[in-house]
């Protein structure tokens, strides 16, 4: 366990949709499917089991056809509140496994969404923090909150395309 001090990732986004629309976005596979991952990745969603101890597994095909697997595994639902989650990347089969191209990325994410609805329009906020990490994996994701910053930005235009066209 780590003893260095890092302080949470925390990105936001208010979306123009309801609360309802924006929950069932994250919350249903078929949808999961139509936008999850960073800008330019395909994602494909072989399990999606929305309960505390449930797992979400998919996997994400870069561009060039790199595949990245990863999961999600649920502490906490409130429904249309809050998604807790520790996420990992993952093999085919559901296994933890290390970042394909950073190796000292911290293993395990503690991972809470959170949901707020003012004015017909939806503000997600992601929080995220190595868990259970060494000190390496503290630094390596310190050093990467710009790489963060640019993927779940991409990750949230994703969300912005989907909700508009539907």
């Amino acid at each position: 366990m780590s003893t260095a001090t890092t302080q949470k990732f925390v990105i936001s986004r208010t979306f123009n949709a309801p609360l309802d629309r924006v929950w069932k976005a994250w919350t249903e596979p078929e949808q999961m499917a139509q936008w999850w991952g960073p800008k330019g990745f395909k994602a494909d969603v072989k399990m999606l089991d929305l309960r505390p101890g449930g797992k979400f597994h998919y996997l994400l095909v870069s561009p060039q056809g790199q595949e990245m697997w990863g999961r999600m595994l649920f502490r906490e639902i409130v429904p249309k509140e809050k998604l807790v989650f520790i996420n990992s990347f993952s093999d085919p089969e559901g296994g933890v496994t290390r970042h394909p191209m950073a190796p000292d990325w911290p293993l395990l994410m503690h991972t809470t969404i959170s949901f707020a609805e003012k004015d017909e329009k939806t503000t997600v906020t992601i929080e995220w923090l190595p868990y259970e990490a060494s000190d390496t994996e503290c630094e390596t994701f310190d050093e990467g909150r710009d790489s963060m910053q640019a993927g779940w930005t991409g990750t949230f235009d994703k969300l912005e395309n989907h909700l508009a066209d539907a």
